[in-house]
């Protein structure tokens, strides 16, 4: 019988001699890929609202932000954002709509738990710490410019 009984520094051993090996620089230009054209897409929308809707750059940019956020919950319930994320890693997570997929992905988990205990009680288990601590930031870096001008 085997001695399974394996150190911390044996198993972290294992472990790497098993992992497939790293390509750094492909999965760098995959993530600046993905990433990049997803940011091109929100700055086409962004163009077509400006020039469609005569809306302000800012109200564009608010709406571009929008679809964005809407698209990348809509191919997390369809099952391609997670695809994509395989592909590109950190460029599907950083921009917006990786946001959307943070929120979306925990509760379709939990769509058959029911609509409160499943999707209600699941949708910020990801993003909500993540919006807690902006919130926090953001008021005491508030408090703090107004207590001491800026």
């Amino acid at each position: 019988m085997k001695n399974i009984n394996k150190t911390t520094d044996e198993f972290k051993k294992i472990v790497q001699k098993e992992q497939p090996p790293v390509n750094k620089t492909a999965n760098f230009f995959k993530a600046f890929l993905v990433g990049g054209t997803i940011c091109l897409i929100g700055q086409v929308f962004q163009e077509l609202y400006m020039a469609f809707f005569n809306y302000s750059q800012q109200d564009a940019g608010t709406m571009a932000t929008i679809t964005m956020i809407f698209l990348g919950g809509l191919l997390t319930g369809l099952d391609i954002y997670d695809e994509i994320g395989q592909f590109a890693g950190a460029g599907s997570l950083v921009p917006v709509t990786g946001f959307a997929n943070a929120m979306v992905a925990p509760a379709l988990e939990y769509k058959q738990e029911g609509f409160i205990i499943g999707i209600g009680a699941n949708l910020f288990s990801i993003a909500g710490p993540v919006l807690a601590y902006g919130m926090v930031s953001a008021f005491i870096v508030g408090l703090l410019q107004t207590l001491f001008g800026g």
